[in-house]
């Protein structure tokens, strides 16, 4: 049965990577996969999805899939960043599992580094059949849930909501340390 999956995860929780290996099994048993990413994620080049280990593949823009899209079959669409994606086009995913029996599996993080739902977010948490936390770790050691937007080092709560960047920009936190704006070990 088809159903519409969000998989979230803080940053550096290895969704994009968690995402290829999804895709790379469904392929292995010659399953039809589309592998889609929004227009505005650009941080790897065009139509190119890379995780932080280096796994990397090519991928449609998710506004095209969906804009063209006639009623190919597929066995899966895997989306990377789903949380740049505008509610309506979550919407859109969930009609390709309803309607033409496709496994959707969204990756992307839940909130934003002022800890609010981004849109894209916010429709899966609504919508989604199974939602799904990927795991990482705080630099204390606990489960990290938010990330924290760093400018030259420390944390920053003010700006844009969407900001792309990597580890250079962002750490994962947990509950405590976010709060406190602890972005890693002052012990060393």
């Amino acid at each position: 049965m088809a159903k519409l999956i969000f998989r979230y995860g803080a940053m550096g929780s290895s969704k994009t990577a968690n995402a290829l290996m999804v895709r790379y099994n469904y392929q292995e048993k010659n399953k039809k996969v589309a592998l889609l990413k929004p227009r505005c994620e650009d941080r790897d080049g065009e139509r190119m999805i890379k995780s932080r280990i280096g796994l990397a593949e090519p991928c449609e823009y998710a506004e095209d899939f969906l804009e063209s899209y006639n009623g190919e079959h597929y066995d899966a669409v895997i989306v990377d960043e789903a949380q740049f994606l505008s509610p309506e086009m979550i919407d859109r995913l969930s009609d390709l599992a309803d309607i033409y029996g496709i496994t959707v599996i969204c990756y992307g993080i839940r909130t934003d580094f002022r800890t609010q739902l981004f849109p894209g977010a916010k429709r899966l948490m609504e919508l989604a059949d199974d939602i799904e936390q990927i795991k990482t770790i705080c630099w204390c050691g606990k489960r990290a849930h938010f990330n924290a937007r760093l400018q030259d080092g420390e944390m920053v709560t003010e700006g844009e909501q969407v900001q792309l960047g990597g580890n250079e920009s962002y750490t994962a936190l947990c509950r405590r340390h976010y709060k406190e704006r602890l972005v890693a070990d002052p012990e060393g």
